[in-house]
């Protein structure tokens, strides 16, 4: 997928995205090459853990991962989780759509800065 400027990005919550959609990006090799901890294999049930997870940290926190939408399909996951008292960052990306890792990342980054939960 290019980077073009007509490539509308949005946020959405992981828990209305399949689960079949986030285990066939987590299962992809190119993915698991920039992941040393991602040692697992993904399935159903690993997808809906996770997902329950991710969930669980915008009900604590006030602030979590976001599905990542462009053009209305999901090309991704990313935001903020709480780790001991300091926020961890982080984005995963589908191989095809690595190109608007910046452009997402600058978004995400400005809405952290304005966000009171990670002052």
């Amino acid at each position: 997928m290019n980077n073009s400027p007509n490539q509308r990005i949005t946020f959405g919550r992981l828990a209305d995205i399949s689960a079949s959609k986030i285990v066939a990006h987590m299962s992809d090799p190119r993915v698991a090459a920039h992941m040393p901890l991602l040692t697992f294999k993904w399935d159903q049930d690993t997808a809906a853990k996770f997902i329950t997870a991710k969930e669980e940290c915008w009900r604590r926190d006030g602030l979590g991962h976001w599905a990542i939408l462009c053009n209305d399909s999901y090309v991704g996951w990313g935001g903020f989780q709480k780790e001991g008292d300091e926020w961890d960052y982080g984005l995963v990306l589908k191989p095809e759509n690595f190109g608007l890792g910046t452009r997402i990342g600058d978004y995400i980054l400005d809405a952290a800065d304005a966000d009171s939960y990670l002052q």
